[in-house]
């Protein structure tokens, strides 16, 4: 069964630059997951029914007389017939033949949840992937926000020697103007924990409460703090994300749900020259439901054949022997020979309307396959379309964002430059770092999208299909 799994694998692989892990996952998942067991023994199950085709078993009839049956032949002691029925002509070959067919339909069962199974895999390996990387955006933004904050401190820290300039000496030394560290907090926060020097810096230079208002450069820092928060908040939640999907993929596995899942690769745009046309009638010669439904209007056409030849007579062959006995008669001894009697026998199928429901109940069961077939090439057209959508709207999107991003960067320089100048603007610093930080998460998940819609094709046709990383 390894083996076979492995082949069926290798068929639908999607290549990409982190696929050594992932291809010990899909091969993982092949070889254990249960659902993908149950339909393999199925098929197995099914093919064990073309074995059973015979011929009907033989009958043995004996009989035995307690009181010998005087004849002419002398006493019988016994009556024993064998006998063989055989169908009409062709009737095995049919019942093999749909046997086979019925399998053939199970087996392309277990394909089409082997691709199901390995598309599962892969979006969750990507969403994974998807994770890491907003994971890794978010940490890289959350300390530039950390580099602000300190540009923020440092600019406050500045207005504030000078309101405590010479002339303002004895106001900034009043102990009506001094307060503990409890009452705020905030120049603990900005010096010391941020590793900014205190030495030599009143308590209010880094109070808004002290200097009866926010001061130059508080109200940034205040904003920048509530951006930190949120943002961390943020990545709390991407990394609680990863449980369920860990968990997932695990269970898809059907290991442990605790089993160490190896950290997916950052995941690469990718180009690839796709051909429409030729994808759908990968799909349409190569999908297993289709070719599960052709299996099965070959197997009703066996069993439409098996009901016509049901409709005709079955003969049958056998022996007849019948042991005697010699017997006394008038002192002398009579018959004893035993006999043996070929014989023949035939049914009369003389009862039409069963043979004929038979035929029409096969021929009704064929049209509705049709149709469900018919209904199911719909469907995946359908999903071709939408596949093929998505994967045109993620390159766009790929290709707007890294021009966006270039852009937003561009202009989040100048605002710097200006802030560190005039210190003004900040709210839109934060702003264009806002911007960036969604530019490049919307990013990476037009790519997670393109390789979504790849796996999806690749599920659909059951094929393979091999982007291009650029």
């Amino acid at each position: 069964m390894r083996h076979l799994l492995s082949l069926l694998f290798l068929c639908s692989l999607v290549r990409i630059a982190s696929a050594q892990s992932l291809d010990e996952y899909l091969v993982k998942a092949a070889e254990n997951n249960p659902e993908l067991k149950a339909y393999y023994n199925e098929y197995l199950a099914a093919s064990e029914i073309g074995n059973q085709v015979s011929l009907p078993d033989p009958e043995l009839q004996i009989g035995f007389f307690f009181r010998p049956m005087e004849r002419f032949m002398g006493s019988q002691q016994a009556d024993i017939r064998l006998m063989q029925m055989f169908p009409w002509f062709g009737m095995l070959k049919a019942q093999e033949s749909e046997a086979d067919q019925m399998a053939l339909a199970r087996y392309q069962l277990f394909l089409d949840a082997t691709n199901n199974l390995f598309y599962q895999v892969k979006t969750n390996w990507y969403t994974l992937a998807e994770l890491e990387q907003a994971i890794r955006i978010a940490e890289e933004n959350l300390a530039i926000l950390r580099k602000y904050e300190r540009m923020a401190l440092i600019r406050f820290e500045s207005a504030a020697n000078q309101a405590a300039s010479p002339s303002s000496g004895a106001m900034a030394s009043s102990p009506t103007a001094s307060f503990s560290t409890g009452s705020g907090g905030m120049n603990t926060m900005g010096n010391q924990a941020q590793g900014m020097p205190s030495q030599g810096k009143s308590s209010a230079m880094a109070s808004p409460a002290a200097m009866g208002s926010t001061g130059p450069g508080m109200t940034d820092v205040l904003r920048i703090r509530l951006q930190i928060n949120t943002l961390e908040n943020d990545l709390e939640l991407l990394n609680a994300n990863k449980i369920p999907l860990q968990v997932e993929l695990n269970k898809l596995m059907n290991s442990p749900r605790e089993g160490q899942i190896t950290t997916p690769e950052p995941l690469l745009p990718f180009t690839m020259n796709l051909e429409k046309q030729a994808i759908l009638d990968s799909i349409t010669a190569h999908n297993p439901m289709l070719a599960m439904y052709d299996a099965e209007l070959l197997a009703l056409e066996s069993q439409k054949r098996m009901a016509k030849l049901d409709g005709r007579p079955m003969f049958g062959a056998g022996v007849n022997y019948m042991p005697f006995q010699a017997r006394i008669e008038d002192g002398m001894s009579m018959g004893g020979n035993d006999m043996i009697m070929p014989m023949v026998t035939m049914t009369l199928p003389i009862y039409r309307k069963k043979t004929t429901a038979k035929i029409k109940e096969a021929e009704l069961r064929q049209e509705a396959v049709r149709f469900k077939k018919e209904n199911t090439l719909n469907q995946l057209e359908i999903s071709w379309s939408k596949s093929i959508r998505d994967l045109e709207d993620a390159n766009r999107k790929v290709v707007l964002y890294d021009s966006q991003l270039k852009l937003a960067k561009q202009n989040l320089s100048l605002l710097l430059t200006a802030y560190a100048t005039n210190g003004q603007d900040f709210e839109e610093v934060l702003r264009a770092q806002q911007l960036i930080l969604d530019y490049e998460y919307a990013k990476i998940s037009a790519i997670t999208r393109q390789y979504n819609a790849i796996a999806m094709l690749d599920m659909l046709s059951a094929a393979s299909l091999t982007p291009y990383s650029n």
